[in-house]
């Protein structure tokens, strides 16, 4: 299967939550959006920063951790380097975090408003090396035109 049309995903989110002022209700619909049209995935979801540790925001999938500290696993990681994590295979990860035995890649995107980490979004594959650099281009887009909403909101969940 082909990855996504990125761009006209992008479109559809700015379409879906343009005059959606909870923030909670925007973040949802992005996850769901995102989870939806994309193959492969088994999991999908946002993470809150909250003091010192990211904590279980919208998602969906199975059950997932609810509290990840600052530079554990791949979603700590990605929130204490701000910089994107894309791992082919997450059991060659040190310090994974094994929230769902059935994953194995994992793409983890900082969301930034003003300079601020306000949380990371994560999306796990059953399929090892599942996520390409046009995936992680296409959701590093999708994720700054959701936090650029975000910002003409002034307000996050």
């Amino acid at each position: 299967m082909s990855n996504p049309d990125y761009q006209l995903l992008e479109s559809q989110m700015q379409a879906l939550l343009d005059n959606e002022s909870d923030a909670l209700a925007a973040a949802s619909n992005f996850v769901a959006l995102l989870h939806n049209a994309m193959h492969d995935v088994n999991w999908t979801g946002i993470y809150v920063l909250r003091g010192d540790e990211l904590v279980l925001g919208p998602f969906q999938g199975k059950p997932a951790c609810v509290h990840i500290p600052l530079g554990a696993g791949v979603c700590g990681t990605a929130a204490a380097s701000l910089q994107t994590q894309r791992i082919p295979d997450v059991h060659n990860f040190d310090g994974h975090i094994v929230c769902d035995a059935d994953s194995r890649a994992e793409i983890v995107v900082p969301l930034v408003v003003h300079g601020k980490l306000l949380g990371v979004l994560d999306i796990d594959s059953p399929t090892p090396d599942r996520f390409s650099a046009d995936d992680q281009r296409g959701v590093e887009l999708m994720c700054a035109s959701f936090c650029q909403l975000q910002e003409q909101r002034a307000a996050f969940i």
